[in-house]
């Protein structure tokens, strides 16, 4: 799935995604969506006990800034506002 596909189908969520491809930015070209929550808090949770390094989280809303977090790189600060459930695909 590209990221322009995740995006469409996931709007407004942060998504978990192992990537297949990045491009030469290290940007996520596309990937398999693991999980999507409207919650970044529910998303570091589940991303906690994943042990792959083809793993980025990306956020579909406005306000998105096009950064994409790859991992070990996402210890910024979650935001907390929406606390919902980490939802599967």
């Amino acid at each position: 799935m590209t990221l322009e596909e995740i995006k469409h189908q996931y709007p407004n969520q942060w998504v978990l995604i192992e990537f297949t491809r990045l491009d030469d930015d290290l940007i996520v070209v596309d990937g398999k969506v693991i999980a999507h929550s409207p919650s970044r808090i529910a998303i570091d949770k589940k991303l906690a006990p994943l042990r792959n390094e083809r793993i980025a989280v990306e956020f579909t809303g406005e306000g998105d800034t096009g950064e994409t977090y790859l991992i070990p790189a996402i210890m910024k600060e979650p935001n907390g506002s929406n606390r919902s459930e980490v939802q599967q695909p």
